[in-house]
């Protein structure tokens, strides 16, 4: 399918791994710029950016801490000075500590709370006005069904992310008439995202809470995120996109 993505300028935070990687590597080839954000991964970021001009396109990895207002403003003017614009930003960077509530401390609350949310904050603070320059902007939050349903030993990751969709609603509303579209996608269990020691572990128990009997993969979910970046997601917003495997059907 051609989306149509060629000329729009993408920014995906976290894109160096996992499903990040998948979406900067599934826009690429739908001929949009990639702006690859990462925060510690810089070798795996840049190895995204070789395939992606390897394969013809246009990208560029760019690092910064989401947590971070400054650098997230830093990072979006150099965007838009490298390639003239922004019209594409998928915010899929996170940070979830599993444990037990009781277990859990100030300062592990405080970190998942500055990505999740904050980062989620800082990014469309600093992009929505070139969204709303380019006039067909798309503004796409990467989450966890634990955000809709709850999920034991992630409660602060899932209030972090309940608070990100509840921005990207309200975003939705407000940003509407500029032709700015907002939409969340949340996840079930992408095994890559993941411990693998873990994952193997809980395999048998984690398949049978999912009606396909198996765990969500990157290239699952970079589909649905390049048709919302594109002009044929052009009447989706406010909305919630639930790829689980069946995991949570609200």
């Amino acid at each position: 399918m051609d989306l149509n993505l060629k000329g729009k300028v993408a920014l995906v935070t976290g894109g160096a791994r996992d499903v990040g990687r998948e979406i900067s590597l599934a826009l690429a080839a739908e001929g949009a710029t990639v702006a690859l954000n990462y925060r510690n991964s810089a070798d795996e970021a840049q190895a995204v950016v070789d395939e992606i001009r390897a394969r013809g396109g246009e990208a560029k990895a760019y690092k910064a801490d989401v947590a971070d207002f400054a650098a997230v403003k830093a990072m979006v003017e150099a965007i838009v000075s490298d390639f003239g614009g922004l019209n594409i930003v998928v915010n899929n960077a996170g940070l979830a500590i599993r444990q037990k509530f009781t277990d859990s401390t100030e300062k592990e609350w405080k970190a998942q709370i500055d990505t999740c949310l904050y980062g989620a904050i800082h990014l469309a603070h600093a992009a929505v006005p070139h969204l709303e320059k380019a006039g067909d902007g798309r503004l796409i939050a990467i989450v966890g069904d634990s955000s809709r349903v709850g999920e034991s030993g992630l409660a602060i990751v899932a209030a972090a992310r309940a608070g990100t969709i509840a921005l990207m609603k309200s975003l939705a509303r407000e940003l509407g008439r500029s032709g700015v579209t907002a939409n969340t996608v949340s996840l079930g269990l992408v095994e890559t995202a993941h411990d693998r020691s873990w994952v193997e572990a809980n395999r048998d128990k984690l398949t049978k809470f999912y009606p396909l009997r198996r765990l969500g993969q990157p290239e699952d979910i970079a589909p649905t995120v390049a048709l919302l970046a594109s002009p044929k997601g052009s009447w989706i917003t406010g909305q919630v996109i639930s790829i689980s495997g069946g995991f949570c059907m609200v």
